[in-house]
This record gives structure tokens, C-alpha cells and sequence, in this order.
């Protein structure tokens, strides 16, 4: 049972508090945590990709010259796909790259992904964020001051003064405990989550 301080966004010392092992404590296994972060991806692709086959397209339906005495090569088609303008053979049409994966697995994964953080003392557990208003400078002071160089802040709920006033600085992401996912833990360095969140994460997950 992992057990770790607590600091304030002054960067002090403001307790301890004790993590779930059967979230935080979870052998990482490379192989699962793949297959979640590649459907995630999948299922963002917008699979609108699209090309004009032949029966697609209008014309084609005389031959453009006769067979022979022409001195040119024979066409039968001015939709073929040797001519310019033509049909594309094979090309891309509109799908859906997303594949399913069970639910388990993807809470698996998620645990993994927060233990890998802990295990590698990359896991910050703040005390609070407070701002007195809506301004990034006020975030970006704070920012700062802990040292976030590319951070994923989990917030207990949805508060619109910090999203405001995080929404502009860089490589800094808020999100909530209904929110969290693999990837954007493991595209994040630094994990950093509020006290009152934890309770959220651990309900989610336990």
C-alpha cells in the first residue's frame, strides 16, 4: 500500500495520503497498454477518406477513338484509369477504424498506466488549486512554480475558472476522474492529481 506526501501549490509539505495498491500498485504489462492506446487512437481517426471507383463516375460509355488507323494507343473508356481524371482503382473509401476492446481490459490498462507514474515518481498528489481569478497568468504562476513541464491535471469536477485559466498554457491538461484515460497518461510526463480527485480515480477504478 503505497503511501505519499501530499504538497500545496506553493510546493510545501501538506500531509500524506494513502493510494489504493489495487490501482496504483498494478504490474504495467507492455502489450496491454498498446492495444488500449492503439483503439483509442483508432477510434479518432474520421475515416472520411474517399475516391471515385468506375461505376462511380459518369462517361465511359463511348469509346474515344476507333480500335485502329488512329496512330494512338487503343482506349475503349475516358474514365479509365490511365487517363488523367480518371477512376482510381482500389482507393480509399470511408470506414470506421475503431475495434473493440472489453471493458475490463480497458480499466486494466488504466490502472497500469497510473501505477507506471507512481512507480516512476512521476505521480503528484496537490493539496488543492485555487486561483484568485480566471487568469493563465495566475495558472502559469503556479504552473511554474511546481515545475510542470508537460502535465495531466485531474481534477475532482469540472470548474470553469481553471479550465479558463488553464485552457492557454501550453502543454498543461485538465481533466476529471470520468475523463482519464491511457493515452493521454502516458503522453503526459508528469501526473498530477488533486486530493479531492483520488477518492474519483480510486472509484472508477477499484
Amino acid at each position: 500500500m503505497a503511501t505519499i506526501k501530499v504538497i500545496d501549490q506553493n510546493k510545501q509539505e501538506a500531509g500524506e495520503i494513502t493510494l489504493a495498491p489495487e490501482v496504483f500498485e498494478v504490474a504495467p504489462r507492455a502489450e496491454i497498454l498498446h492495444l488500449v492506446v492503439r483503439a483509442q487512437r483508432a477510434a479518432w481517426r474520421a475515416g472520411t477518406h474517399s475516391t471515385l471507383s468506375r461505376s462511380m463516375m459518369k462517361g465511359g460509355g463511348a469509346k474515344p477513338w476507333r480500335q485502329k488507323g488512329t496512330g494512338r494507343a487503343r482506349s475503349g473508356s475516358n474514365i479509365s484509369p490511365l487517363w488523367t481524371g480518371g477512376a482510381v482503382l482500389f482507393g480509399p473509401s470511408p470506414r470506421d477504424y475503431s475495434f473493440k476492446v472489453n471493458k475490463k481490459v480497458r480499466r486494466l490498462a488504466l490502472r497500469m498506466a497510473l501505477s507506471v507514474r507512481l512507480l516512476d515518481n512521476q505521480l503528484t498528489v496537490l493539496k488543492n488549486l485555487e486561483l484568485p481569478e480566471a487568469k493563465t497568468r495566475h495558472f502559469a504562476k503556479i504552473a511554474n512554480g511546481l515545475e510542470w513541464k508537460k502535465a495531466l491535471v485531474v481534477v475532482p469536477a469540472y470548474d470553469e475558472t481553471l479550465d479558463r485559466a488553464a485552457c492557454n498554457v501550453r502543454n498543461v491538461t485538465l481533466i476529471t476522474p470520468e475523463e482519464l484515460n491511457v493515452y493521454d497518461i502516458i503522453n503526459h510526463p508528469q501526473l498530477i492529481i488533486l486530493e479531492g480527485a483520488v477518492e474519483g480515480v480510486t472509484k472508477r477504478l477499484a
